[in-house]
């Protein structure tokens, strides 16, 4: 090969490195780009190559070191000149691979360089240490493993820009998110080789914890216990050993602060759990709600939800009332609990049979089995970025058009995730499916595929930022009534096209505006980035995960109510609002608003007080 006369002996790398120049670097480069094009000629690439070195050498750049750019380009100009036009797209190609392979490991050792020089933050210690650092880095390469080979690259484009978020996307083909679980069959089955019922209460906790642990590993997202207080009301009557008051009390404290350790974060692989309560009127069910929501004040975790029903605990003279005021003092003081309200028309054909996560989201109908949530779950979800979508159109008419693009790109992604999970089989999902937690899952063999029991499950569609969406559409006119109008209008319109994709598809497909990840703090950002500083939208830390936050005696409030319950009886997969207190309000102007949401039709709210004691 003719080298001699080539006037470099070093070229400079992309990292910036210099290295010795070595021609048969770019021979081997030019020759898989002919095999990619059926080409076997080795020594051709060979005469390219020296083709290469002269015009490189004609360029009169004796004494200055090329970029491994300056020389990939006279490769291209080389191929292109000596018409091997297939060769030099083959070429053209891999280098542009080669370019995403790089940027893609560029990005990534990024975000590992920024886990791992995280410093420890008090309030989220486990989020911080070696092993959950370890974690996130293993679901940020996953993550990238995802969007660079498995999705399809225009929605790979959607989640990257900020149009949507795929939640859960380092588990993407490997575990579903939620489940409602049925405790009382599983406590049977753990202590199938021992006598049952167990000869204590602590036994029991610690046999639902080992249940929680066991099925971490086939779920990202919550599990959550529907009816805790009378599950374990009805285990307290049976065993042996029935406990006092005070043991009741030890051994629930005990419980909670290992699950407050054990379920401190929902990030990498901790369980995440959550416990419904409320409607147990007996002696011992009332005692462990009781136990549970005075603790809530103390710790955040795990998260409560507290069930309300008229009859049962919602008026004075109800026989849970007492509990009612009692979850409310909590919420005024911690934030926990959440509040799930049966009595709402949309719940009422459900009865008792309705399941709410800690996040708003709701289980209820099923295409393809009995209703109601238990034994079943979210697979998996994607939140739109409304605001995004409205900076973008900035007119009506626009907007929705663009927003039937995003929604049917939304259910495109779901779809394809359902396709991926569904070639799972019993034995992938080990716990989940082998042991028979998740509904339709009871007579699979280990072999089985899980797309039948799947059907059972919600794919569910979310939104964040309605309101900021509207204000941006509606910004001209500065008429509130208008701005409300249209945040139900949107909403009506995302209902009505999920409920058509979900008859399309004989699937449950579901809209849900309950709040989400955290990491919808990053929608925000992007959308700051690339349409600067509005005010009343970018300028925030993040979007309102439900439609407008209601604050106590706020100027609108009952427009604002009656929207709500209009938003709630779009989303069938529930919705969360948000209710602020002002400092100083007591559990009656609480239980105040609250009688005012739930006349409304509002199915679940979370309070917020201003100031925490």
């Amino acid at each position: 090969m003719a080298t001699d006369f080539f006037p470099f002996e070093e070229i400079r790398k992309r990292d910036g490195r210099v290295v010795p120049f070595d021609a048969e670097k770019i021979t081997q480069a030019i020759f898989k780009a002919a095999r990619a094009v059926g080409g076997e000629n080795y020594s051709l690439a060979r005469e390219l190559t020296t083709e290469v070195i002269v015009y490189l050498s004609e360029q009169k750049l004796s004494g200055l070191i090329p970029t491994v750019e300056e020389i990939q380009d006279a490769v291209e100009k080389v191929l292109i000149e000596k018409g091997h036009a297939r060769t030099a797209k083959a070429y053209i190609l891999y280098r542009a691979k080669r370019t995403r392979i790089r940027e893609a490991k560029s990005e990534l050792m990024d975000a590992v360089k920024e886990i791992l020089l995280e410093g420890n933050r008090k309030e989220e210690e486990a989020s911080f240490s070696p092993a959950e650092k370890m974690n996130r880095i293993a679901l940020a390469a996953s993550q990238k493993y995802y969007l660079d080979n498995l999705l399809p690259p225009e929605i790979a484009a959607a989640h990257q820009e900020g149009s949507f978020y795929i939640h859960g996307l380092g588990y993407y083909s490997k575990a579903l998110d939620s489940l409602q679980i049925d405790l009382q069959p599983l406590l049977r089955n753990e202590f199938a080789s021992e006598e049952f019922p167990p000869g204590d209460l602590l036994a029991a906790l610690l046999r639902i914890s080992a249940i929680l642990q066991k099925n971490k590993d086939d779920l990202y997202g919550e599990q959550a216990l529907p009816y805790f207080d009378r599950v374990v009301g009805q285990l307290i009557r049976s065993i042996k050993n029935k406990p006092s008051r005070k043991e009741l009390y030890r051994n629930l404290k005990e419980i909670l602060a290992y699950w407050g350790k054990l379920f401190c974060t929902s990030a990498g692989n901790t369980p995440h759990c959550s416990l419904q309560l409320g409607l147990d009127t007996t002696e011992e069910g009332r005692e462990i709600a009781r136990v549970l929501l005075e603790e809530s004040i103390k710790r955040q975790c795990p998260k409560l939800v507290f069930i309300i029903k008229e009859g049962v605990n919602l008026r004075e003279g109800d026989p849970n009332y007492d509990l009612y005021q009692t979850a409310l003092r909590a919420a005024l003081r911690s934030g926990n609990p959440f509040f799930a309200f049966l009595d709402t028309d949309y719940n009422i054909p459900f009865g008792e049979e309705v399941c709410y996560f800690s996040n708003g989201m709701r289980i209820a109908g099923n295409r393809h089995g009995l209703p109601g949530g238990m034994r079943r779950g979210n697979i998996a979800s994607l939140t739109l970025n409304l605001p995004r979508l409205a900076l973008i159109s900035l007119e009506q008419e626009l907007f929705f058009v663009e927003l039937d693009r995003l929604l049917r790109l939304g259910v495109r992604q779901l779809l394809h995730r359902f396709e991926v999970l569904s070639s799972l089989k019993c034995k992938d999902l080990p716990f989940l499916m082998g042991e028979r937690l998740y509904l339709g899952s009871e007579n699979l063999s280990s072999e089985d595929s899980i797309k039948e029991s799947l059907k059972n499950g919600i794919i569910s569609i979310g939104f964040t930022g309605l309101s900021e969406a509207a204000r941006v559409l509606t910004e001209r006119n500065q008429e509130k009534e208008l701005e409300y109008g249209l945040a139900v209008k949107i909403a009506e319109h995302m209902s009505r096209r999920i409920k058509s994709f979900a008859d399309e598809y004989d699937l449950n497909i579901v809209l849900c505006g309950s709040s989400g990840s955290g990491r919808l703090q990053d929608l925000v950002a992007k959308d700051r980035q690339d349409f600067g500083l509005v005010r009343g939208v970018t300028d925030k830390d993040y979007y309102y995960s439900s439609c407008f936050v209601l604050f106590q005696e706020d100027e609108g409030l009952e427009k604002k109510i009656a929207l709500e319950g209009e938003i709630h009886r779009c989303c069938s997969a529930g919705y969360a609002s948000r209710m602020v207190l002002l400092p100083g309000m007591d559990v009656e102007v609480a239980e105040e608003m609250a009688a005012k949401l739930i006349a409304a039709g509002v199915g679940f709210i979370t309070i917020a007080p201003l100031t925490k004691e």
